[in-house]
């Protein structure tokens, strides 16, 4: 008992070190941003606009604290209520799981992008031949007024510039997860001039069938989102019973926490939940690829 007092006592220091060091790390940069907009003087003493200005500073500064550094917070938090280490064990170890989560999804909204920019791309440059204008002339057009495409828009434009190979550029490009299409533009690009076919009408054809591809990955999704939201609130009951359990005056993580059989329940409920999420995610995600 004496030896999980102490860990009660160092968990404890330790939260109210990590508070004290956010919360100072939070004031000093509020005081270097209101020193910077507002002239160094107070915080009512700044020009008219700094009253619009300081609710995004405020969202600025909470977005600064990643998603999951709150894991060890909300782990030292548990540690001091539960009287354990386990919990902030628990939220240390689900840093990299949770910064994989957050990278992944940057990676699913840059794909997303790349994928509108080639739709954007191919209307655009459709456009521009219809207009009177060369391939090339009308592709250095195009890559100048779209976004999304940054990565490998350099080398397409030297390309369509300098004579070179465009196709091969194309296709190169069409390597980043996205911007497959690029290979699709690459082939009217191929036949349009070996064969002297019309860029035009093989440019809206590609297109429509890019628009009609993405919007059918929108259904999916949508139709999709239903079972990932079941997925997140059955996760999610655990915690609600433990809250609900201490409201009640039964000490669940005590229990949990500081007894055998807890402490089985709660590996035994972990490995669970973790497999059902992993199986779920793993549905949603190769019906997603299937199509």
């Amino acid at each position: 008992m004496t030896g999980m007092a102490e860990m009660s006592t160092a968990a404890a220091v330790a939260c109210t070190a990590a508070a004290v060091w956010l919360l100072g790390e939070r004031n000093s940069a509020a005081r270097r941003a209101r020193s910077l907009f507002a002239g160094g003087g107070t915080a009512g003493s700044g020009p008219p606009g700094w009253r619009r200005m300081t609710p995004e500073l405020l969202r600025h500064l909470g977005g600064r604290l990643r998603a999951e550094w709150w894991a060890p917070v909300a782990g030292l938090a548990l540690a001091v209520l539960g009287a354990s280490v386990l919990p902030a064990v628990l939220g240390a170890a689900g840093v990299p799981l949770l910064r994989r989560v957050r990278l992944a999804g940057r990676a699913r909204r840059d794909q997303e992008r790349r994928a509108d920019a080639v739709i954007a791309l191919c209307g655009t440059l459709a456009g521009e031949v219809r207009a009177g204008r060369q391939p090339g002339e009308a592709l250095l057009r195009a890559a100048r007024e779209g976004g999304g495409l940054a990565d490998a828009q350099a080398t397409v434009l030297a390309a369509a510039r300098f004579g070179g190979d465009v196709p091969g550029a194309l296709a190169t490009a069409a390597r980043q997860p996205g911007a497959e299409g690029l290979r699709g533009l690459a082939a009217c690009w191929r036949v349009a001039v070996d064969q002297g076919a019309g860029l035009a009408a093989g440019l809206d054809r590609l297109t429509a069938a890019l628009r009609a591809e993405r919007d059918q990955r929108s259904d999916l999704r949508a139709q999709l989102a239903g079972a990932r939201t079941t997925a997140v609130m059955l996760a999610g009951l655990p915690a609600l019973g433990l809250l609900i359990g201490t409201a009640l005056g039964a000490e669940p993580l005590h229990v949990l926490l500081h007894t055998p059989a807890g402490l089985g329940c709660l590996v035994a409920g972990g490995v669970l939940e973790g497999a059902g999420l992993w199986w779920v995610l793993r549905i949603v995600r190769g019906t997603e690829a299937a199509t």
